[in-house]
């Protein structure tokens, strides 16, 4: 999967490239192309922004700016996705939806936002990672290439993505490694026994029980 991150600080991406995202990026599972908005302005200041018409605070990022951006790495099978607060809500089934996707392109805004014309004409699709406001669209970017990337083929073994929290409306079961005793409080009898049946059955039941005190509501959606 490809991804290009249309970005002002493309800086900031330097924590994607690590762990697992680094290695998949070494075995070419994804990319990412980083293209900083600022190098298509015309200005000789390199300026991207403008003051809003009708006044107001902020500054806005300009369009033509960022459809010369754009252009750049336009591919007929691209998605174009906007990480604003305005979007839909990302969740567990819309990361699913989005690996299965060839070539993402990531619109980040900074500033008071991006001039509307421009979001019109090329984003097929807006999303949020939740209800509050950030500085920019970076880290909303980073988080969506982060829990798409890992259900990209080979970028995580199928076992390791089927007992991950959401992968069934359910969360994780609490793990454990050594000491077996750690101060005071020894790892729970059944995972020491072997006994593979009882060792599921019993992390089926830690995973109904923890999602019913922490989030009843992914119950609720799953009936």
């Amino acid at each position: 999967m490809k991804f290009d991150v249309l970005t002002l600080f493309p800086e900031m991406f330097e924590a994607v490239k690590q762990s697992i995202l680094g290695k998949a990026i070494e075995k070419e599972l994804i990319k990412i192309n980083l293209v900083n908005i600022r190098d298509f302005s015309k200005d000789k200041h390199k300026k991207v922004d403008d003051t809003p018409y009708g006044g107001g605070a902020g500054m806005v990022i300009r369009p033509d700016v960022v459809y010369d951006a754009y252009k750049s790495v336009y591919e007929e099978d691209a998605k174009v996705i906007y990480l604003t607060p305005q979007g839909k809500t990302l969740d567990q089934k819309k990361v699913e939806d989005l690996s299965k996707e060839k070539h993402l392109i990531l619109l980040c805004g900074h500033y008071e936002g991006i001039d509307q014309r421009i979001i019109d004409k090329i984003v097929d699709e807006e999303i949020s990672i939740g209800d509050y406001i950030l500085t920019g669209g970076e880290i909303p970017a980073m988080v969506l290439i982060d829990s798409v990337s890992r259900y990209v083929e080979g970028v995580l073994s199928q076992e390791s993505i089927k007992e991950e929290s959401f992968s069934n409306n359910l969360l994780e079961y609490p793990q454990y490694t050594r000491p077996e005793v750690f101060e005071g409080e020894k790892v729970p009898e059944i995972l020491l026994s072997g006994h593979h049946e009882n060792i599921e059955n019993w992390r089926k039941e830690q995973s109904l029980k923890i999602t019913k005190q922490k989030r009843p509501d992914l119950l609720e959606n799953k009936i």
